[in-house]
């Protein structure tokens, strides 16, 4: 499988005050310090319940391509660098371990999604690209997931690639879209890239180039006879399109020992057209021939058309999709959490006016807990580095906003989320394929409860701290307020 990204050396697509801080750290004496910086996000798309993890794959790939060009050094040098900071990133190599919730797996606010620990300069530099792989095919992922749950068993397909912000957003955003929940995309590189399915029909070019739609749905039906859908909506749907439809299906496609894969309706009152649609189809006997709707589609407007009845078997999303329009950023945020002092982390905390952007200190793990009778994920609870959770005992949680809302559980598993990607600037990990991904995902997200997967108002899926955590927390909190009275 090839990679889009083999080819290009991103190293420089840093903030430049990554840079900045990073020959700063070199002049300061802090070149072998070592750091852990946590990635997480603050909010869920579109007010949902939970989000989709994505990207993984393409981080990987720049960790591991990690090098800076002659040219690069010469950058900065104009910029008034140390000399010996740029002797040093002459012969730069990534040594940082690196850990991360894999791809597919429903994340929530407040938790690590990646864990980074190494020399501060490193785990300095690569924060723009963490947020940015991250960020935005979590951000697709997110907004395909929704859209699945709104057409339940039908088709969703990507169509989005010419809406797309750049071609970097339309081909990781079709694959990020496929793990979390599409079926297939308009965007062919992926196919060849990543084993995403690549599909496509006609344009309304293709009728109006022949001027007569019964002469292009010909057409059409000789080329594809075994793959034939016909897009009706050129002129008039239920006057012309269907009825051109059904003519060139009876005389392109049956006599060559095929049946019809589908008409396609880009315009109108779809809800209303399909219904008409099925009708004329059954009655020319095509009951199996599949009824394609595109047209600037989202998760909301699907489940309407389908509570209203809609006789659809599939939907081309694209634009709203592509750019989660709804909601186009994910916000996650990369932040400093300890430091180590003679090998053993010190908790780093950064508050806020703003209680929603005090961070978490202390190197950490996160785990889930699932109930054991029913499968179903109960909580995440974030812990310290060197704490284990007994699944053998009853364990008590407790929201650390409000720690009077105690609840103690018994009989569940406690999973650990994040797993080792990188040991020391290598690579440990082997990142699945997509479409173990996609089943993962699809997997995963069934042990959410529905009321966690509504689309409005969701129930608050809890991300607790354990008692020690919370404990280092509050006395941060506490030492840095006792410093500013």
């Amino acid at each position: 499988m090839s990679n889009t990204l083999e080819s290009r050396n991103l190293t420089m697509l840093v903030d430049f005050y990554e840079l900045s801080m990073a020959n700063g750290y070199f002049t300061n004496g802090f070149k072998d310090t070592v750091a852990y910086f946590d990635m997480f996000f603050r909010k869920v798309p579109d007010h949902g319940g939970f989000a989709i993890m994505a990207g993984l794959r393409q981080l990987v790939d720049y960790l591991k391509n990690l090098k800076f060009t002659q040219k690069d050094l010469e950058l900065f040098r104009r910029k008034g660098f140390n000399e010996d900071f740029i002797e040093y990133l002459r012969d730069f190599k990534f040594t940082c371990d690196v850990w991360a919730i894999p791809e597919g797996t429903p994340i929530f606010p407040g938790e690590p999604i990646i864990t980074v620990k190494g020399p501060v300069i490193e785990a300095q530099l690569i924060e723009t690209m963490v947020l940015l792989t991250i960020n935005h095919q979590s951000l697709i992922a997110t907004k395909a997931n929704r859209l699945k749950r709104a057409a339940g068993d039908r088709i969703i397909m990507e169509f989005g690639s010419r809406r797309a912000q750049g071609y970097d957003a339309a081909i990781y955003g079709a694959r990020a879209a496929f793990i979390g929940g599409c079926d297939a995309t308009a965007c062919t590189i992926d196919e060849r890239d990543f084993g995403v399915p690549a599909v496509g029909t006609m344009a309304h070019s293709w009728v109006q180039l022949f001027g007569d739609e019964y002469e292009a749905f010909k057409a059409f039906a000789r080329q594809y006879p075994d793959n034939c859908t016909l897009l009706v909506d050129t002129y008039n749907v239920l006057k012309s399109g269907i009825p051109n439809a059904i003519r060139a299906f009876n005389e392109e496609v049956l006599p060559r020992g095929f049946r019809p894969k589908g008409i396609r309706i880009d315009s109108g009152d779809i809800t209303y057209l399909s219904k008409k649609a099925r009708k004329m189809l059954d009655d020319a006997g095509f009951p199996d021939c599949k009824i394609v709707a595109s047209n600037s589609l989202d998760e909301l407007i699907i489940r309407d058309m389908l509570i209203q009845g809609a006789q659809v078997d599939s939907f081309g999303v694209g634009e709203r999709l592509i750019t989660a329009a709804s909601t186009p950023v994910f916000g996650g945020v990369y932040k400093i959490v300890a430091v180590e002092e003679n090998g053993v982390p010190v908790p780093r905390i950064k508050l806020s006016e703003n209680v929603q952007k005090i961070t978490t200190p202390c190197a950490k793990k996160v785990y889930r807990l699932f109930d054991n009778d029913t499968g179903k994920a109960l909580a995440d609870v974030i812990t310290l580095l060197d704490e284990e959770i007994d699944s053998s005992t009853d364990y008590e949680l407790f929201d650390p906003d409000y720690t009077w809302k105690r609840k103690t559980i018994t009989n569940f598993t406690a999973k650990p989320l994040l797993v080792k990607i990188f040991d020391k600037g290598e690579c440990c990990y082997d990142c699945p394929d997509i479409k173990d991904i996609k089943a993962f995902c699809n997997e995963q997200v069934a042990t959410l409860w529905d009321e966690v997967k509504r689309f409005e108002n969701p129930h608050t899926y809890y991300v607790d701290l354990s008692q020690r955590l919370w404990e280092e927390k509050k006395s941060l909190l506490d030492e840095y307020s006792q410093k500013t009275k």
